[in-house]
């Protein structure tokens, strides 16, 4: 059985795990020896150290914001003596709100153990949790119309950055998230994580970004009323390194696994105040169309193909076909971009 673990080594942006020469599940040293389930070492505040380290004199947790924590935090402590800091109560918004939701993911998917196919699990919402937090309450800080849905990441995008169609090149260059990314504890020699430093671009988030980029200039125009979100956010693999999606596993583990993902996005929805949910792809659709009718959500729910390589129609000029499908739906209007080139 395969369950997901919530250590990670950490490693910097300016050193590369190749020059390290780590070999799989040996950690970088120094580190805690606990650590919060979503924050790696390197990313703790002083405050959090101290609280591990049993010296601190009241509870604290980080902001969440740069800086240390302040008065105002709070911290729990599970059972299982793992301090899982919580988003400050004081602290209003759609991205606070979010990110809680997220956090609350993590614990649940802790708790899944997955088997045959599965071998490995990566979350990168744990080791990538600080670009994702910048992606977040950069992008996120007011209510969003649109939400565009993935199905989980990629091996070469989120799972190296920490943002939904994450390749790398037009995270850092156009969207301007960077930010310290760990290691999972458990890490397939074939699927190394090398955060930002990842030499291989992953076509269907170049294909996405791209084609945002060009339709809107800045992603500030892009953002004002959409955002991006996966509706899982673990990556699995088989025993040779080959990627597996939600539905490549097991009935029992793959409802499982769905149900508690498909409680995550209404939340979401919710949360963002979202009146139309996009799935790029069949799967993410159905998936969040089953979800919403479900809790009952007024939430319009329609597609758009997915960039993927794998998909012979995707090929033959991806933009075109969803910038067709985008002025259908109603979307061009609303990011005011209707005229733009793609």
């Amino acid at each position: 059985m395969t369950r997901l673990t919530c250590h990670s080594a950490c490693f910097s942006l300016s050193v590369t795990t190749a020059n390290r020469g780590l070999a799989v599940n040996q950690k970088v040293e120094p580190a805690p020896a606990v650590i919060p389930s979503h924050r790696c070492p390197a990313m703790l505040s002083r405050a959090e150290h101290e609280v591990l380290e049993g010296r601190a004199q009241k509870p604290l947790t980080p902001s969440y914001m740069e800086g240390f924590a302040s008065e105002r935090d709070t911290v729990k402590q599970n059972e299982d003596g793992l301090v899982h800091s919580v988003v400050s109560p004081y602290e209003e918004g759609p991205a606070n709100n979010f990110l809680q939701v997220e956090l609350e993911l993590n614990l649940k998917l802790r708790n899944l153990l997955f088997q045959d196919p599965v071998k490995y699990v990566y979350n990168p919402l744990l080791y990538a949790w600080d670009p994702h937090e910048k992606y977040v309450r950069r992008y996120c800080h007011t209510k969003k119309e649109v939400l565009f849905l993935g199905m989980n990441p990629g091996p070469f995008g989120m799972a190296q950055t920490g943002v939904p169609f994450g390749e790398v090149k037009h995270v850092r260059d156009w969207l301007q998230i960077e930010g310290l990314v760990c290691k999972p504890e458990l890490e397939h020699p074939k699927r190394p994580i090398r955060g930002f430093q990842c030499p291989q671009s992953e076509v269907s988030g170049a294909r996405f970004w791209g084609f945002f980029k060009s339709l809107c200039g800045h992603p500030e125009v892009f953002f004002q009323r959409c955002f991006v979100h996966n509706h899982c956010p673990l990556i699995f693999m088989n025993q040779s390194g080959k990627n597996l999606t939600p539905t490549d596993l097991p009935k029992a583990q793959r409802e499982s696994l769905l149900e508690i993902c498909d409680e995550a996005l209404c939340q979401v929805v919710r949360t963002l105040g979202v009146r139309m949910v996009i799935g790029v792809g069949r799967f993410s659709e159905q998936r969040a169309r089953k979800a919403l009718a479900l809790e009952g959500l007024n939430v319009a729910v329609k597609s758009i193909m997915h960039p993927s390589p794998r998909n012979p129609q995707a090929n033959k000029g991806w933009d075109s076909l969803v910038r067709t499908q985008l002025e259908e739906l109603g979307v061009l209007s609303l990011l005011n971009c209707g005229t733009a080139k793609a």
